[in-house]
């Protein structure tokens, strides 16, 4: 009789694994060499009275937008939305977001940081 772990085994032995070319070292997505001399400006504002921190300044197709966008929400655990070169993080994570746009390869400008 088998056991279930060796059912378990056999199944994950089955399924080919991803493809981590498209990934670096870091488990980032590669960004291209254009987007890296870019500057993003991240800031606080106010949506309907809750902060929300904003990124402008992007400059390239609105698919990378929305990648990246995704890609900080996601990190960041919180909403928000991409258009027209800025993307909105529901919530104050100006620190997180920065960090993170400084470690995809962006250049980032602080405005009204602490």
């Amino acid at each position: 009789m088998e056991d279930w772990k060796d059912k378990l085994g056999a199944l994950y032995a089955a399924v080919p694994k991803a493809d981590d070319d498209a990934l670096e070292p870091d488990g980032q997505a590669d960004v291209p060499a254009s987007d890296k001399k870019q500057t993003l400006r991240v800031e606080l504002d106010k949506r309907n009275g809750k902060p929300a921190t904003l990124i402008t300044g992007f400059e390239g197709p609105d698919e990378e937008l929305k990648e990246l966008a995704k890609t900080l929400k996601v990190k960041c655990g919180a909403g928000g939305s991409a258009r027209g070169g800025e993307m909105l993080i529901q919530g104050d994570v100006r620190v997180k977001v920065s960090e993170l746009l400084l470690a995809m390869g962006y250049k980032v400008k602080k405005i009204n940081f602490k």
